[in-house]
């Protein structure tokens, strides 16, 4: 028979307070019921009474940890910072209610102008100002509210929602600077004089002809450069946020962020990219005459350990450094790259100097190690003069120097007929590499250039990853780099605290993989047979 303790009688009369505290009895009761928090006390006390644990209150915790609610965006934030170049950027900020409790998920730095790119222009001041203040009006109010309710591990969705808010405000952007190109051009019109008459023709000369004719037709017409598609003002604030995201998912499921990354591709097995280390730099930044070579770049040998690539290069750094304070021009300053510059008349005169060093310590170019030059051509055009012949140039490079075994961005990209005699004249002997990660997400891929191996493999909302990558951001782009599968990547040379912590990183990275038997056989850097460059397929982070 049930007892009716605690249940009041008919015939006793019943307080007002009596009632409320009897209400609020059942309605507990319905409460805890109805989430089973009965049925759940009951089995952990059963597990835990043959468990017998050591911390009874922390096994309780855990138990009923697996069994809180996922994690949640609560808002996003943005402030104004400065990064460690002293450039201005973005602090994207994810707040996550975790627990019933709200906690800063994780704070990340994304610069807004990228640096080397498009970044000399008059307005820069004023157009950096304003990729600062729209990105921080997207952070703190749209993606705010649209990111709001979502679970910080699903990147999928997070990124399916910023890659329609940032293709809605691109369409804007267009029709804007459609409207505004139309009316600058109606104004331009109005503004026009009338045309003058045609002259009159004299001595049975038609209108318009010359006696330079001859000479103008026999002058030879260059591609015009490809002007810059305009960045969308705040764009790269919707990448901060994606990788903002990313790194709090990682944090609540307790992994690093790089294996964050290769559970949202499915893959198991990691592979840590080839480091590609800055020897020298040259080219415009240098007081010699030399424009052509940007960096002379160290590719190591197959199966090599990143420790085993960092120490090989320091001891070629140090050689270098000693052969250049010993010769009679003394070694130059520290490039924004991490390496020395030297003084340069012709570009032999940096390639001899590496094969210099390299023998001195025993090494052999072409065997234990290959190079690569950064020739950053499509800076070199002069328009006025039309100059722009190279291709036997640099056949005659690669044939002195056969250890060279990658050149970048040799041509400017708008020269196809010459990436093509160049291809051809090179053969397999050496890879070109095209660096495209200028171009916009929202802009369809161009054809691939004539021979070239090199390009950007994957844009996740705005932040690139290509097999010839510069990370630009703090050190979570390692596990970046790794997590997207990236085959290469270069971070210069080495002098610097923040490049110096990027290699340490990647070191780590390869250590504790190496440890839990999961790092994968990276691919040949460059077939030492005088193959190309491996071409790699399209990798994507998620479906998006």
């Amino acid at each position: 028979m049930a007892s009716n303790k605690g249940y009041p009688r008919c015939d006793v009369k019943v307080s007002e307070e009596e009632r409320d505290f009897y209400e609020m009895k059942n309605r507990a009761c319905e409460f805890y019921t109805r989430n089973k928090v009965p049925q759940q006390i009951e089995n952990v006390l059963n597990e835990m009474f043959f468990a017998k644990p050591d911390d009874i209150y922390g096994y309780l915790a855990n138990f009923f940890m697996k069994l809180s609610a996922p994690p949640r965006i609560s808002g996003l934030n943005g402030r104004e910072v400065y990064d460690s170049q002293g450039q201005l950027a973005v602090q994207a900020e994810v707040m996550c209610t975790i627990r019933n409790e709200q906690k800063v998920g994780l704070q990340l730095f994304q610069l807004l102008l990228n640096p080397g790119k498009n970044n000399n222009g008059p307005d820069l001041g004023n157009g950096r100002a304003h990729h600062i203040t729209t990105g921080l009006e997207w952070i703190k109010g749209p993606l705010s509210e649209l990111l709001k309710g979502c679970d910080p591990c699903d990147q999928t969705g997070v990124d399916n929602i910023l890659s329609d808010f940032f293709s809605a405000r691109h369409q804007e952007d267009k029709e804007t600077r459609r409207s505004q190109e139309e009316k600058n051009k109606e104004a331009e019109e109005e503004a026009l004089p009338p045309p003058p008459p045609p002259p009159v023709s004299s001595k049975g000369k038609k209108a318009g002809e010359t006696g330079t004719t001859k000479g103008a037709s026999a002058e030879k017409l260059i591609p015009p450069c490809v002007p810059p598609e305009p960045e969308v003002p705040g764009s790269l604030a919707v990448g901060a946020v994606s990788l903002a995201v990313a790194k709090s998912g990682a944090l609540i499921r307790d992994v690093p962020l790089y294996k964050h990354i290769l559970a949202l591709r499915s893959q198991s097995e990691f592979r840590v990219p080839v480091p590609l280390v800055t020897l020298l730099s040259c080219g415009k930044s240098s007081p010699g005459k030399l424009n052509l070579l940007e960096e002379v770049i160290l590719i190591p040998r197959p199966g090599q350990r990143v420790a085993q690539v960092i120490s090989m290069a320091l001891k070629i750094h140090e050689e270098l450094m000693r052969i250049m304070n010993s010769s009679t021009s003394k070694a130059g300053p520290m490039s924004e790259a991490g390496a020395p510059v030297l003084v340069c008349e012709r570009p032999e005169q940096a390639l001899d100097l590496v094969v210099e060093a390299c023998g001195n310590l025993g090494l052999t170019p072409g065997e234990e190690i290959r190079l690569a030059l950064n020739c950053a051509a499509d800076r070199l055009m002069d328009y006025s003069k039309g100059k722009y012949e190279l291709v036997d140039m640099y056949q005659a490079l690669l044939l002195k120097y056969p250890a060279v075994a990658a050149l970048i961005q040799p041509l400017r990209k708008e020269d196809v007929d010459q990436w093509e005699r160049l291809s051809s004249v090179i053969g397999a002997s050496c890879s070109l590499l095209c660096d495209t990660s200028g171009l916009s997400a929202s802009r369809a891929p161009p054809p691939a250039l004539p021979g070239v191996k090199g390009q950007v493999l994957q844009q996740v909302n705005g932040t690139k990853v290509s097999d010839l990558i510069r990370i630009m951001m703090e050190n979570p782009g390692m596990c970046l780099a790794v997590g997207l599968g990236v085959a290469y990547v270069r971070l210069g040379g080495l002098q610097g605290g923040h490049r110096l912590a990027k290699y340490n990183r990647l070191i780590a990275i390869e250590e504790e993989l190496a440890q839990q038997g999961t790092l994968g056989r990276g691919p040949l850097p460059v077939s030492m047979e005088g193959t190309s460059l491996l071409e790699h397929e399209r990798k994507t982070c998620h479906e998006s």
